[in-house]
């Protein structure tokens, strides 16, 4: 896709991030698909997408997905929360030497100055459709054998966001920290200021205190333009789906859009 001067200049930027944080590498794969550069609508600060439709359109859907979000509504009343996210998921799971050059996109120079660029990524793109369904195995892997060694503590899971419950502020606090502890021989680390505590947590679109579950405020751009503003506008739905029924054969036609 052609990108404007503008756009170039920060795209370059992005890259050369990515490279610095060894999420990308230069390649010389047959494989090419675009990429572009948006604002964030709140921020401001510029992020680099990957149009990988041409590519999942030559992969398999991996399965079994998770069918849907965990329902906090049916943990114990009163019981302390932990609430935990992990940074950068699918970047701190590696792609496969062998599988990497799929996902190759190439990078204009600055006023053609120069050969076109290749980079490929290292670790899991944004953008590929089995992206979630890995970071979702891999990340519930990883904390497995912590739910064996504590089956009466609830821990719920879904992508990079965890929770876990407990009778008492003792036990929730020692699970959290073999938690921590077990993801990061995983290379999977903890965003330490999105860690939330109670008496009043936010996890999955909900407010959870200790005698009530609400829903947060959710607010949904009617304008889309972008596939992020789509991922965005599925991912809403996908939560309302909790509270409201929207019927499966009703969100296909924004799957297939993806």
């Amino acid at each position: 896709w052609p990108l404007s001067a503008k756009h170039l200049a920060q795209a370059h930027k992005l890259v050369q991030a990515e490279l610095d944080a060894g999420h990308l590498e230069e390649s010389t794969s047959p494989w090419n698909t675009p990429i572009f550069v948006i604002p964030k609508k709140v921020t401001g600060k510029w992020r680099l997408l990957h149009d990988l439709r041409a590519v999942n359109n030559q992969m398999m859907d991996m399965g079994p997905q998770q069918p849907g979000l965990p329902k906090v509504s049916m943990l114990p009343t009163g019981w302390p929360v932990i609430v935990l996210d992990i940074k950068d998921c699918f970047f701190s799971i590696p792609l496969h030497p062998q599988d990497r050059l799929r996902f190759a996109f190439s990078l204009l120079p600055i006023n053609l100055s120069g050969p076109s660029l290749r980079y490929q990524w290292t670790v899991l793109p944004q953008g590929m459709k089995n992206s979630p369904t890995i970071c979702q195995r891999y990340v519930a892997n990883a904390i497995q054998p912590t739910r064996t060694a504590y089956p009466q503590v609830p821990i719920l899971h879904y992508m990079d966001d965890i929770l876990i419950a407990a009778p008492d502020e003792q036990t929730v606090e020692k699970v959290f920290g073999q938690m921590v502890a077990r993801l990061a021989k995983h290379k999977l680390y903890i965003s330490e200021a999105k860690i939330q505590k109670g008496p009043s947590v936010k996890y999955l679109g909900t407010i959870l205190s200790p005698t009530s579950v609400k829903p947060q405020l959710l607010s949904v751009d009617p304008q889309v333009s972008t596939l992020n503003d789509l991922q965005r506008l599925v991912g809403a739905l996908q939560w309302v789906r909790q509270f409201i029924p929207v019927p499966e054969d009703s969100m296909v036609p924004f799957y297939q859009l993806l």
